[in-house]
């Protein structure tokens, strides 16, 4: 970037007041505060989510959606882009049952580019989403069915244990 410099940007120790006092300021309150910018995206996942198991006991779900756009251009014809997203989600593994792929999803979180070298030797970009909040808008017949089982072996699980407890009842000698 030519003619670009950091130290126009940079904080400095002192500034001066319209009163022409000085005053000493910490570097974070010279400099503007930039909040993390929250965005939502809505896009069907291009693949089932994943779960990662980390070395710090820590889980980490792992999926990437796609979206698109379209848009005219000067001679009237229809351009249609898609972006693809990288996202993870640290807050529960098990949003990944519901995860699968075609899945339409709302997202909000934060959006930050990265940057490799591939095998082949040539520079690669993508985009990954931090998430923080998913809402499901329409499933497919796999997440349906994933739900639809995960609820009949729930309520298994409750009557059998009801039936268990009816059982220690009947051993009452009143």
């Amino acid at each position: 970037f030519s003619g670009f410099s950091f130290e126009k940007y940079s904080a400095k120790p002192e500034r001066l007041l319209g009163d022409g006092s000085e005053k000493r300021l910490r570097t974070n309150q010279n400099v503007q505060s930039l909040k993390p910018t929250i965005m939502n995206i809505i896009g069907r996942l291009t693949r089932d989510a994943e779960v990662r198991n980390l070395p710090n006991e820590k889980q980490v779900v792992n999926f990437s959606i796609a979206t698109n756009d379209n848009y005219r251009n000067k001679q009237g014809e229809r351009i249609e882009q898609t972006t693809y997203f990288d996202c993870a989600y640290w807050i529960s593994p098990k949003v990944a049952d519901f995860l699968t792929k075609g899945t339409l999803v709302e997202l909000s979180g934060r959006i930050y580019s990265s940057a490799w070298m591939g095998k082949d030797g040539e520079p690669r970009a993508g985009l990954n989403f931090q998430t923080s909040q998913i809402k499901i808008h329409s499933n497919n017949k796999r997440t349906e069915n994933k739900v639809a089982e995960s609820n009949k072996k729930n309520k298994k699980e409750i009557f059998n244990s009801k039936s268990d407890d009816t059982d220690k009842d009947d051993d009452l000698p009143f």
